[in-house]
């Protein structure tokens, strides 16, 4: 599904030149320089913590590392960017940290590691910047809207999917991550030790249920059609299906069997 989205994005007529007309050498420096300027580098000497969870994320799915930013901000959130040419980086919100265990907050790594593993990081970095202002571009607004509003969400919610895989195959556990997704959906930290994963597995279950009908399944695509991520009850239920997949063990047997050859 992913993958044929991402073609479908290729073929857009004249979606490379405005994603490099909006990815020049100054939006370059300005994400560049937002973080740098607004985060904290993390590193082997600056929350060591942090950056062992990302050294062994990017060891197990056998990528490089990108730089990792913390950032100071109430809402919890985590997203990649990445410029052609440029190292990619990844920034984690303090909010989403206090929200999450460790082993949770490893599945968020991994799952923005999933961008780059797949080759998102540029068409994420372009969905980004279109919906952070692109459409107020003059001349080109209507246009962006016309032509790309559609895929590009589809592409985004695609590519959700496929990035909370990567987080499952880094934390070798189907109730982590959903756990993240419960907690990103109704979680605050005074009330973590409540939360019950199989519960809220039950009502992905019934919201599957319930839309099941005709008028449910035409209000469930109203529902999602222009948000940039599936519903959180979705992800929760797709991921606890994949995780008893035939695809899922073979793909864990091979992750095993590579990262023991190279630690020989």
């Amino acid at each position: 599904m992913r993958s044929q989205n991402t073609l479908i994005l290729r073929a857009i007529t004249g979606l490379n030149e405005i994603g490099k007309a909006l990815l020049g050498t100054v939006a370059e420096q300005v994400m560049l320089l937002e973080n740098i300027g607004t985060s904290v580098l993390v590193s082997g000497n600056q929350l060591p913590e942090l950056h062992a969870l990302m050294v062994e994320a990017v060891s197990i799915l056998n990528i490089d590392a990108p730089d990792l930013y913390l950032r100071q901000s109430p809402v919890p959130n985590a997203y990649t960017l990445a410029i052609s040419g440029k190292k990619p980086f990844v920034v984690v919100h303090t909010s989403l940290v206090e929200l999450l265990s460790r082993k949770e907050l490893q599945a968020v790594l991994a799952h923005e590691l999933g961008y780059l593993k797949c080759d998102h990081g540029l068409w994420l970095t372009y969905a980004n910047i279109l919906t952070l202002g692109a459409y107020s571009i003059p001349g080109l607004g209507g246009l962006i809207a016309q032509q790309l509003e559609e895929q590009l969400f589809r592409w985004l919610r695609a590519a959700e999917l496929t990035c909370d895989r990567a987080a499952l195959l880094v934390a070798r556990d189907p109730r982590v991550v959903i756990s993240v997704l419960m907690k990103l959906a109704g979680g605050c930290p005074s009330m973590a030790d409540q939360l019950n994963v199989d519960a809220f597995l039950e009502q992905a279950r019934s919201y599957e249920k319930a839309s099941s009908s005709p008028v449910g399944w035409y209000i469930r695509n109203a529902q999602t059609r222009q948000l940039s991520h599936p519903l959180s009850v979705l992800r929760a239920r797709e991921i606890d299906e994949w995780s008893k997949s035939p695809e899922y063990q073979s793909l864990l047997k091979r992750l095993k069997w590579v990262n023991s050859v190279q630690n020989v």
